[in-house]
């Protein structure tokens, strides 16, 4: 779930008439991530694109708010893309798109909303933050109906611990220690956390939310899964604070799986 720090992409191109913004939810498990890649793999934007220019009978090109990982879920995905057509005039039925689209991917993706966007409104750099959702089953046996969405850990955590570990992480710090490196070593992997905190549901299922205005590669699941460390004994909840210092990778805890985590919503000023 990278937001890599490159320009934003011209805003409208000169043929454009209508920009369109959707709202994605998509379970991930069966993609190779958001991002459109080579011809023969397949991921949700290339399943999207595809789609939408048979219904719009022209090429899409999309822009998302956050590109993630391979078997990574949303259920609050923005993006957007320019189309020739005029909705104004009546040459684009947005409702039309999304019941069309729906139609074609469902039950894997589908577009929650689809509405005309003013020109200048970009599904990244517009974005004020991100929340994303990782779920745990802490049970001693699997859940069949969870498993493709959450991770199953059998040994009880201690969710006091786990909560504690939250508090270090808001406010601004360098996520070295937390996230994957990357390829450009002058890239800063200084974020801001607005909130995070763990829900237990009950019945052994355990909810992480955080909220940031970005997040660098693999932060979500590399938190957690120190965080997991913590409620499991192996890590204090005070050891966070030291490895936020170290900007050490190998002081955290393992990656937590990525069918566990979820873009739950973007939020736009």
């Amino acid at each position: 779930m990278t937001l890599f720090e490159d320009p934003p992409e011209t805003a409208t191109p000169v043929e454009a008439r209508t920009r369109v913004r959707m709202v994605v939810a998509y379970e991930g498990s069966g993609f190779k991530g958001f991002a459109a890649q080579a011809e023969g793999v397949r991921t949700v934007a290339g399943v999207l694109q595809e789609a939408a220019h048979k219904v719009l009978g022209h090429p899409v090109k999309l822009t998302c708010a956050g590109r993630t990982d391979a078997g990574v879920h949303a259920w609050g995905q923005v993006v957007h893309f320019d189309s020739p057509l005029d909705a104004s005039a009546g040459e684009l039925d947005l409702a039309s798109l999304q019941r069309s689209l729906n139609r074609m991917l469902k039950p894997s993706v589908v577009v929650r909303a689809a509405d005309v966007a003013s020109p200048d409104f970009d599904a990244r750099f517009s974005a004020t933050a991100r929340r994303y959702r990782y779920t745990i089953v802490n049970t001693p046996t699997p859940d069949p109906f969870r498993a493709t969405t959450a991770w199953h850990v059998d040994t009880p955590l201690d969710v006091r611990a786990m909560l504690a570990a939250c508090d270090p992480f808001l406010g601004e710090h360098d996520f070295s220690t937390f996230c994957k490196k990357p390829d450009d070593p002058a890239r800063s992997m200084v974020r801001k956390v607005h909130d995070a905190t763990w829900v237990d549901l009950g019945e052994g299922i355990l909810r992480f939310d955080i909220e940031a205005q970005s997040f660098c590669h693999q932060m979500v699941r590399s938190i957690v899964g120190t965080i997991v460390d913590v409620g499991l004994g192996k890590k204090r909840a005070g050891d966070i604070t030291w490895m936020l210092r170290a900007k050490d990778r190998s002081v955290a805890g393992p990656v937590a799986p990525a069918h566990g985590l979820c873009l739950w919503e973007v939020l736009y000023g």
